[in-house]
């Protein structure tokens, strides 16, 4: 008999528990999630008050019967499941599944895995929180509910195999929104004067100023014009303003700030911080991960006093505890902080080991006292026009938490206000030394990152610590926006420099429009956002979505009824659906772009059974339409007749070389050469496949036949010893084999070779 069964969801929670619990516990997991909504019909009885109708997944069964074993040989059962929602309605799934009694089971939760949090949750356990796992139900019904209804509109009114989510669809939007600001943004250029200005020094060492023209102007001639004024111009120094200032440190990371800065800092994607961060709860490293709230106990408190006034003095200490501002908060315990706050770094793969140096580091400095800094101001005269120069620079007096850490943004650039400025005084003449008008265009509004997202998301008050990662997840797995990198082109921009009384012009070549793991939505999620928008806009309305997150919390307060609360979502919802699917039209996205120059046939962009395609001629006609599938970074809403037409012209063949066809195309994995049933790849960056020629297309051909001899060492027909990456391997069937360690692989034999793989066929079997 088994005195006491504490039941948790993770394999590697359940090994960390383990170590503080002594020989009278035993320690198991349910893998997650051990029941879930029925797959038949809709899985909710909607006619009895949105009765749930739950299953254990074929895949839970075995653990479910293990648990039950466990749970019939113990005289006492804690349930440990994480203690937010989903938690705890996975501690009442257990219970009802286990068949356990709610009023003598035992709950226990914590925020960290450390011997003294599990020995309090021990000493204090409480019952199934209802109110809690209601929330839970209502959200998780109320979602099902959404995507069962509005998922056969989509695929009768716009695609099959398409599905909307509630917090998903408002996702999509704000990233589809984004992107048409984006296209319909002018850009404007101006010009930006900045000049370097020399202080004479009566000891000899003169010393230089930076300073910005408080005006742009619109043109290269009003820039011009002022240039000719500056040739003329004497400058002094016209007022001096300096300014002390205190910077604050940020709160201790909630999920959403931490999936931030984690991408600022590090390059992770949301799912990735939420995937470390898990691995670092578990192992007892960190507290839990999903919650907003800033708070830190009043050990954290006392531990990070000591670690502050121990390594950098006393005047960098100040006790801080931050009010959560997030909307809607509604998780307890505490912000995410390391459980042992001695421990600056941690053992772990290298992920962890940054993740936790971050975590570490930020909640150090947010009880470490302000930064102390110095703003200085200068106005610059000129003598001959009302136009003046302004420098700007900041001392840091005392670096105060910044000794540890400092905040990312989402817009970083150089901190030009962090420049020294020289000892001046008021009155002072300046010397020009240089002065350069430079050309600067007007930026569109940046798209999403994952983490910008969120922040925005959070900002609206839509979805909460749980949902952040999923949500992200799910729009890029439905292929309704997708994260990219793109190159960006080259733009020319004009500089004027006066140096030395003479003018002179030249040009620089910048980069515009570079991204670097940014949002982009894709054709089929501006249809499937637009057909939203216009048939059930509440499901997306972004005020519409908090109230409901609102609701949420109202239930797990224990102040709103649960079934009240769907029974007010559904009906009119469920009227919407009724009344969309008896609409006639159908939401294709198609796009008349002009016509054909020398047939005059239209020429249409549409979304197609397998993607976006464009078409020149009509279905009716006796000669049949001609398709083709747009590029991977064309959008049905922006692209142009001429780049429509330029899509026909591939596949295209140039022509034959030995007995073969060369054709020229794009497919899944960019442009290519087909040749004798075989694909040779263009170089990306290098060649054109709307330019390249007969000869290239030959080179290409040649230098690719020439590496593949190199790789193949041997061909024994069925079996070939060929050259890779990490040395000699054998391929049969299209399966690789690694070569045993010592094997000469110049003197292998065909007999050798099969000998080889069918030791190594053996192992897999028996393995």
């Amino acid at each position: 008999m088994i005195e006491n069964l504490v039941i948790v969801e993770s394999p590697a929670k359940a090994k960390t528990i383990e170590k503080f619990l002594g020989k009278d516990f035993r320690v198991v997991s349910s893998f997650g999630h051990i029941r879930d909504l029925s797959k038949k019909n809709l899985g909710i009885d909607i006619n009895n008050n949105f009765e749930p109708d739950y299953e254990i997944p074929k895949e839970k069964a075995k653990v479910v019967s293990e648990l039950r074993k466990a749970a019939s040989d113990s005289k006492n059962i804690w349930i440990a499941s994480d203690e937010d929602r989903e938690g705890e309605a996975i501690a009442w799934h257990l219970a009802s599944v286990l068949k356990l009694d709610l009023s003598t089971t035992k709950r226990i939760v914590f925020h960290e895995i450390t011997s003294e949090a599990i020995s309090n949750a021990i000493k204090n356990p409480r019952r199934v929180d209802m109110n809690l796992v209601n929330s839970q139900q209502a959200r998780r019904i109320l979602d099902r509910l959404v995507g069962f209804e509005i998922s056969p509109v989509l695929w009768k009114k716009v695609q099959p195999s398409l599905s909307a989510g509630r917090v998903q669809s408002v996702a999509v939007r704000l990233i589809v929104e984004r992107e048409r600001e984006i296209i319909s943004f002018e850009t404007e250029s101006a010009f930006r004067v900045t000049a370097v200005f020399t202080i004479d020094s009566e000891n000899g060492e003169d010393a230089t100023l930076r300073a910005e023209a408080s005006k742009r102007f619109p043109d290269e001639k009003e820039a011009l014009k002022f240039l000719e004024l500056c040739k003329n111009s004497k400058y002094s120094i016209a007022n001096i303003s300096i300014k002390p200032g205190t910077r604050s440190p940020a709160p201790p990371f909630t999920t959403s700030t931490l999936q931030q800065e984690a991408y600022r800092k590090l390059g992770f994607s949301v799912a990735q911080t939420m995937a470390v961060a898990q691995k670092l709860y578990e192992a007892g490293k960190i507290t839990y991960m999903r919650t907003d709230s800033t708070n830190l106990s009043n050990l954290a408190l006392v531990k990070s006093k000591e670690i502050i006034i121990s390594e950098f003095g006393e005047k960098y200490s100040k006790t801080r505890q931050f009010k959560t501002k997030s909307k809607g908060a509604q998780e307890a315990h505490e912000a995410i902080r390391p459980a042992y706050l001695e421990n600056s770094a941690t053992a772990g793969n290298q992920n962890e080991k940054r993740l936790y140096e971050l975590i570490w580091k930020r909640t150090l400095a947010s009880q470490m006292a302000d930064a102390i800094i110095e703003k200085t101001s200068i106005s610059i005269n000129m003598n001959n026009s009302p136009v003046i120069f302004q420098a700007n620079g900041e001392v840091i007096k005392f670096d105060g938490f910044l000794k540890v850490y400092a905040e990312s943004s989402d817009q970083d650039s150089p901190d030009e206000d962090r420049y020294v400025i020289p000892p001046v005084i008021k009155g002072m003449p300046l010397s020009r030394n240089s002065i350069t008008a430079t050309q600067k265009y007007t930026m569109p509004p940046p798209r999403y990152t994952e983490a910008s997202l969120v922040k925005k998301l959070e900002e609206l008050g839509i979805g909460r610590p749980s949902t952040y990662a999923p949500t992200i997840s799910t729009i890029q797995n439905r292929g309704y926006v997708s994260r990219e990198d793109r190159p960006g082109e080259k733009r020319q921009i004009k500089i004027i420099t006066l140096q030395e009384g003479k003018l002179s012009n030249s040009t620089k070549t910048e980069i515009t429009g570079k991204e670097k793991s940014k949002l982009f939505p894709q054709d089929i999620g501006m249809i499937v956002n637009d057909f939203l928008a216009e048939n059930f806009s509440e499901i997306i309305d972004y005020h519409f979505t908090a109230e409901v997150e609102e609701q949420f919390d109202e239930i797990a307060l224990g102040n709103l009824k649960w079934t009240v609360m769907l029974e007010k979502f559904y009906s009119p919802f469920h009227k919407t659906v009724t009344n969309t699917l008896e609409k006639k039209e159908r939401k294709t996205g198609v796009r008349l772009l002009g016509n054909h120059p020398e047939t005059g046939d239209p020429v249409t962009v549409r979304m197609g059974r397998f993607g976006p395609v464009a078409q020149i001629g009509e279905s009716g006609n006796e000669e049949k339409p001609r398709y083709a599938s747009l590029s991977k970074n064309q959008l049905l809403e922006t692209i142009t007749l001429d780049e429509a037409l330029n899509l026909f012209r591939l596949p295209h063949s140039l022509g034959e070389y030995d007995g073969g066809e060369m054709v020229v195309g794009i497919g899944k994995f960019g442009p290519y050469i087909r040749y004798k049933s075989k694909f040779f790849s263009l170089k990306k960056g290098v060649d054109d496949p709307y330019a390249v020629t007969f000869e290239r297309a030959v080179e290409i051909i040649l230098e690719k036949n020439e590496s593949d001899k190199k790789k193949v060492l041997k061909d024994f027909g069925d079996i070939m010893l060929l050259n890779g990456r990490y040395g000699p391997y054998l391929v049969k069937d299209k399966q690789n084999y690694r070569l045993p360690k010592g094997t000469d692989a110049e003197k292998l034999t065909k007999e050798e070779c099969t000998k080889i793989i069918g030791n190594s066929d053996k192992t897999k079997k028996s393995s």
